[in-house]
């Protein structure tokens, strides 16, 4: 390139510029309203006083951190049943998302996801410098018809969040593992199951098995969700050695903090507190799902702790009118524009009184009277339930 023709600042490459910057959830809501957010799937339990407990005795802050997550790879591995060697950890699913990309796809090549995957694959996707492939969903399900056919010879790897988000819908196990069989064996399908602890279905698998016995299959995890661990960034992978090895090479060599390392190594063997965090959504998506249905308000099934709320394309009773109404009352939910879903906003499963007081708003803002209290009755049953499945155990 001549002198002439040359830029006259550092310009990053095209991919980079084609990437929309991933935006959080809102937080705050007007000066002196009280918040309730309902926007980062977070869980309404908190962590583990386990971890918390080991998040303060981890407070020598002027040491680098083990550089391979031992005491918490050894962890995961006794809790799940797996071997450790074959885990690695991050800062979040996010980082071994992006990880996993760059080890295995660049320039040329193409990475599929279905229509409403998470935003971040696109992004890892773009920041690899390869192509994002998107595959049509049905009815706010992955299509594993759609996704394969999709496939071309440039494909490289293909990101199936199940549950995914933001829809909390979830295919079977037996539709995974046609999606894997139907992939030629140098395609690799990373398996994101980070809310995978909330599911309650027989015929859903989180990705184990076939991290386990495929040449081209990972599993995704994290500690952000029902762990309740979100601040710290930790999540894991899992899958076949030659994989992990990659991404063992590319990854930062401390990037799991001491004290995030030492929190989810107590979380992850707590399981007491991961099964109060299960009882209380058992309790709450359902009875939101029913609330919800009953104001006229289309609500995808979803089998995570969070649902995809459908309003109205009328004047006074749209999502973003929804959206402002609900932010004047501290309840910030999750606008999903981003994906394609104007007409929808995302709804974390709160506290219970986040939960009541989000359906009263609702009604409000749809110009009815909330639902019987019958149900809600119903569901301050089962909250007790809950409270003492977690008694004693700081849920």
């Amino acid at each position: 390139m001549s002198s002439a023709s040359a830029p006259s600042r550092p310009v990053p490459r095209p991919g980079v510029q084609a990437i929309e910057a991933y935006v959080p959830g809102k937080a705050e809501a007007g000066a002196g309203v009280k918040v309730y957010k309902l926007s980062a799937n977070e869980t309404p339990i908190g962590p583990s006083p386990k971890a918390m407990e080991a998040f303060r005795a981890a407070a020598a802050l002027e040491f680098y951190p083990d550089g391979s997550s031992t005491k918490l790879r050894e962890a995961i591995g006794a809790a799940y049943g797996l071997d450790p060697a074959r885990i690695v950890c991050g800062t979040g699913s996010d980082e071994l998302i992006t990880l996993t990309t760059l080890a295995f796809a660049g320039p040329g090549d193409e990475v599929l996801y279905s229509q409403y995957g998470f935003l971040v694959y696109r992004i890892a996707t773009l920041a690899a410098g390869a192509t994002p492939v998107v595959a049509p969903e049905k009815d706010y399900h992955s299509d594993v018809d759609a996704l394969l056919a999709a496939v071309t010879e440039r494909t490289r790897i293909v990101f199936l969040a199940n549950p995914n988000n933001p829809t909390g819908t979830y295919i079977p196990a037996e539709e995974v593992r046609r999606l894997q069989r139907g992939l030629p064996p140098h395609v690799l399908l990373a398996l994101d199951s980070a809310y995978a602890e909330y599911v309650h279905r027989e015929d859903y698998e989180a990705g184990t098995e076939l991290a386990e016995s495929c040449a081209n299959v990972v599993m995704l995890r994290t500690f952000s969700k029902i762990y309740g661990l979100a601040s710290l960034r930790v999540g894991w992978l899992y899958g076949p050695a030659e994989v992990v090895d990659a991404v063992n090479r590319i990854r930062g060599a401390f990037n799991v903090s001491a004290p995030g390392i030492a929190a989810a190594t107590a979380a992850v063997g707590d399981a007491a507190h991961v099964e109060a965090a299960v009882a209380h959504n058992d309790v709450w998506l359902p009875w939101l799902t029913e609330q919800l249905t009953a104001l006229g308000l289309d609500v995808t099934p979803s089998v995570a702790n969070f649902l995809l709320v459908h309003f109205p394309d009328e004047p006074g009773r749209t999502a973003r009118e929804a959206d402002a109404f609900l932010m004047q009352r501290g309840l910030i939910l999750r606008r999903v524009d981003a994906y394609g879903l104007p007409g929808a906003l995302r709804l974390t499963v709160g506290t219970e009184e986040a939960n009541r007081l989000l359906v009263d708003a609702l009604a409000a803002f749809m110009g009815r009277n909330a639902p019987a209290e019958a149900s809600a009755g119903e569901a301050s049953a089962g909250e007790a339930s809950a409270g003492e499945a977690s008694a004693g155990h700081g849920a």
